[in-house]
C-alpha cells in the first residue's frame, strides 16, 4: 500500500514539474502580431444619407402644400421708381411774387436726389390683369413695374385708390393669368390657420404661416386730414416683413381673406404680430373702383365711443358691450332712424359691434343709399331700427368721377391729370398745359407739361376752369399761376392780360 502511495506521488510531482516547464517556456517566447479579421456586412445596416420616403401624412387641417401651391402663382412682386425730388433754391423772391405767398415761396429751381424704388407685393384678383395691392406701396410713385411669380414683367397702370382704407388697384394688360378668389373674412375665427403669401426682402413667393390672434383690430395707422379713415384688420402671427405690404392672407382652402398691410414693430421687421385688411373691405373698395373709379362711402353719421367700466359707471349705462351715441349729426341716417344721444348700438344686421372699429367695418361694406339694422338700447329697452345710409354730403348718391375732356384754348391745349400724375403729386385735380410755342402763353416762361392747379386763389381741377378763370382775370391787372411740374418742382407765373 505505501509503494502504491509512492508512485501516485512521483507522477503527481512529474506532470506537476512538467506544467511549470512548458509555463516558463511561454512566458519568454515574443508577442506575435494579430491579424485583423474581416467582418461581414449587415444587410439591415444603412447609411442615414440615403434617400427615403417623405410621403408622411399630414392630420387634415395642418396640410399647408394645397393652399400655397394655389396661392402663389397669384402673388406678384410691384417695383416702384421714384423721380428725383428738388431742394430748395436761394435766388431771392420777387417782390410781386411776395405779396401772394409770404416768404414759404417754393423755387422753381432745385437739385434732384436721384431715381429711388420701393417694393411690395400685389394679389392678381382677375384673369384679365387686375391686382390689388397696399396704397401705400404704389403711392406718389412715378412708375409701377409687376413681377409675376414665372418671372414675366408688366408695367402697371394706376387705375385707382383709397388711402382710407390703404388699398389701390393696378391693371397690366395680359390675359388668362392665375388669380385667387376671394374668401368670407367674417367667417374666419381667432385660432384658425392662415397663410401669408408675399416679397419680403425682395424675396419673391413666401410663404409664412400663423394663426389669426385677433378680429377688428384698429392700430391707429391710417389717419385721414377728414378722420376717413378705417381700421378693423385681422390680427396674425404669421411672418410679415418689409416687402409682404400688398400679399395674400390666405386661409387653408386658399381664398383671400385680406390683404396683408402693416407690422406691430418698433425696428421695422415682424417681432410678433401683423395686421391685414379683411376681405369684406377688400371686395367693396375694389369693386368700388371697378364700377366708379371711386370709392362709394356710407355714413351713419353718428360720433360714438367704446363701453368701458368707467364710462358704464358715469352714464349708469346697464351693459358693458356695444358702443355708446355721444352725438349725431344733423340730418344724418342715424338721427332719421330714430337713434339718440345716450343709446348704445350693439349690432349691424346682425352682427355684434362692441368696438368703434367693429361698427365702421360693418358700416364701410355697404354704399350710400343702402339700408341696414341698428339694434340699440335706450335704457333697458331693446330697439332695432332701419337706417339709410347717406354719403358725406348727406344725399344718398352715388358719387360718380367727373369725366374731363382736352380744351383748347389762347392756342395751347389744357388736358386732365392722370389718376397716376394726381397720384404720384398729391394733387386732387388741375390742368395740364401743352402746346405753348404756338400760343399766346408763349412769353410767359411757362413750359409744355406744366400742370396748373391753382389761378390766383381759385382752386382749379379740370382744364375748364382755367378757361373762366383767365377770362374773368382779362377785366383786371391780371393773374397768378400755380402749378406743378411732372417732376415734383413747383413753379408761379405771373400772366398778364390775355391779347
Amino acid at each position: 500500500m505505501q509503494a502504491k502511495q509512492m508512485m501516485l506521488g512521483l507522477l503527481g510531482s512529474a506532470i506537476l514539474g512538467g506544467g511549470v516547464a512548458v509555463g516558463g517556456y511561454k512566458l519568454l517566447e515574443p508577442e506575435r502580431a494579430i491579424t485583423p479579421q474581416t467582418v461581414a456586412a449587415d444587410p439591415n445596416v444603412r447609411y442615414t444619407s440615403e434617400l427615403r420616403s417623405s410621403n408622411y401624412v399630414v392630420p387634415e387641417g395642418l396640410n399647408f402644400t394645397a393652399a400655397a401651391a394655389s396661392v402663389t402663382p397669384a402673388v406678384v412682386h410691384v417695383t416702384t421708381e421714384y423721380a428725383p425730388k428738388p431742394s430748395q433754391g436761394g435766388a431771392q423772391m420777387d417782390p410781386f411774387l411776395r405779396q401772394f405767398f409770404g416768404d414759404d415761396f417754393e423755387q422753381y429751381h432745385g437739385r434732384g436726389q436721384g431715381v429711388q424704388q420701393g417694393s411690395g407685393s400685389g394679389v392678381i384678383i382677375a384673369a384679365n390683369g387686375y391686382i390689388v395691392t397696399n396704397n401705400h406701396v404704389i403711392d406718389k410713385a412715378d412708375k409701377i413695374t409687376v413681377i409675376m411669380d414665372d418671372k414675366r414683367k408688366f408695367d402697371a397702370e394706376l387705375v385707382g385708390t383709397d388711402p382710407t382704407t390703404d388699398l389701390a388697384l393696378l391693371k397690366v394688360k395680359a390675359d388668362n393669368l392665375p388669380f385667387i378668389r376671394y374668401g368670407n373674412s367674417d367667417q374666419v375665427k381667432v385660432g384658425e390657420w392662415v397663410l401669408a403669401v408675399g416679397n419680403p426682402f425682395n424675396l419673391n413667393s413666401t410663404v409664412t404661416a400663423g394663426i389669426i390672434s385677433a378680429k377688428g383690430r384698429n392700430i391707429s395707422i391710417l389717419r385721414d386730414q377728414k378722420g376717413m379713415g378705417i381700421e378693423s384688420f385681422l390680427q396674425t402671427d404669421a411672418v410679415v416683413n418689409p416687402g409682404n405690404s400688398g400679399g395674400a392672407l390666405v386661409n387653408l382652402n386658399g381664398d383671400l381673406i385680406g390683404i396683408n398691410s402693416a407690422i406691430a414693430s418698433q425696428t421695422g421687421s415682424f417681432v410678433g404680430y401683423s395686421f391685414a385688411v379683411p376681405s369684406s373691405i377688400v371686395s367693396k373698395v375694389i369693386d368700388d373702383l371697378l364700377k366708379y373709379k371711386v370709392v362709394q362711402r356710407a355714413l351713419l353719421g353718428v360720433s360714438i365711443q367704446e363701453v368701458d367700466a368707467t364710462l358704464a359707471s358715469e352714464k349708469k349705462l346697464p351693459t358693458l358691450n356695444g358702443v355708446y351715441v355721444q352725438s349725431l349729426t344733423e340730418g344724418s341716417s342715424a338721427s332719421e332712424a330714430g337713434i339718440k344721444p345716450g343709446d348704445i348700438i350693439t349690432e349691424i344686421n346682425g352682427t355684434k359691434v362692441n368696438t368703434s372699429s367693429q361698427l365702421q367695418e360693418q358700416v364701410a361694406r355697404f354704399r350710400p343709399g343702402d339700408k341696414i339694422k341698428v339694434t340699440y338700447l335706450r335704457g333697458n329697452d331693446a330697439r332695432t331700427a332701419t337706417a339709410t345710409l347717406r354719403n358725406a354730403t348727406g344725399t344718398t348718391d352715388i358719387i360718380r368721377e367727373e369725366v374731363s375732356k382736352a380744351i383748347k384754348y389762347e392756342g395751347a391745349t389744357l388736358a386732365p391729370v392722370t389718376k397716376q400724375e394726381m397720384n404720384k403729386l398729391g394733387l386732387d385735380g388741375g390742368a395740364k398745359i401743352s402746346g405753348i410755342g404756338k400760343s399766346n402763353f408763349r412769353e410767359t416762361g411757362i413750359a409744355d407739361g406744366f400742370i396748373i392747379t391753382r389761378i390766383d386763389k381759385n382752386r382749379v381741377t379740370k382744364p375748364q376752369d382755367v378757361e373762366k378763370f383767365l377770362e374773368a382775370a382779362k377785366d383786371s391787372e391780371g393773374a397768378l399761376v400755380e402749378g406743378v411740374y411732372p417732376d415734383g418742382r413747383k413753379a408761379y407765373y405771373p400772366i398778364g392780360q390775355a391779347e
